[in-house]
């Protein structure tokens, strides 16, 4: 990965936070479209039953149904109530502070703001992963497979993980390994993902340099 190469950059420093900041990117969009349809219907069909028109009726009751949902699942997803059972760990300073590191190649530094991390959110995967990441560009391949074990133990799925510790097996020589993160990533990327195809491609290239 060229360093200098801004964009490509940052798309790799979206996976090593694995699925969630794509998901949440894209649920914060979807959330404002459906608002915006939802006021717009609102204000069209606030309006009395209408015999002449019925679809303008289901139109208001479904807009009416969709506040409702809406309302709902706010009000269950509000991390401050105290009957949410919601397992989310916050993402502390920490793990921010740990990232930034990373990002900037200082990975000495980022290993310790994200072994504080980690014990202040034991249960993150994208912690682990990201102090895999670290020990691996600093050559601490035992360190990294620790970390890349952990993240995959709490997340089977995690996309950067199964990606980063395929090549760390590539690394060791281990193809049979690296096949099986890579089998992994192609149940998870039902309509393909980078992780999958950087994961591919390092396979492929690790046997044509054993021909």
């Amino acid at each position: 990965m060229p360093q200098t190469f801004q964009g490509k950059r940052i798309e790799h420093f979206s996976r090593l936070c694995g699925f969630t900041f794509r998901l949440i990117i894209f649920s914060n969009a979807f959330t404002v479209a459906i608002l915006r349809a939802t006021e717009e219907s609102l204000k069209s069909h606030f309006c009395p039953i209408n015999e002449k028109s019925p679809m303008k009726n289901f139109q208001f009751l479904l807009s009416i149904f969709i506040v409702i949902q809406l309302s709902l699942g706010v009000t269950l997803a509000d991390p401050t109530s105290p009957d949410n059972n919601d397992k989310t760990e916050p993402v502390s300073v920490d793990f921010k502070n740990g990232s930034i590191a990373a990002y900037n190649g200082k990975f000495l530094v980022a290993i310790k703001h994200l072994e504080r991390a980690a014990k202040i959110s034991p249960n993150n995967p994208d912690v682990y992963n990201l102090l895999g990441y670290s020990h691996r560009k600093l050559d601490q391949l035992e360190q990294a497979f620790d970390n890349y074990w952990k993240a995959l133990k709490l997340d089977p799925r995690h996309l950067g993980a199964n990606e980063y510790i395929g090549e760390l097996y590539l690394r060791t020589n281990n193809l049979k390994k690296a096949e099986e993160h890579l089998a992994v990533l192609d149940d998870v990327c039902l309509f393909g993902c980078d992780e999958y195809d950087d994961l591919k491609d390092a396979i492929e290239k690790y046997k044509k340099s054993r021909e």
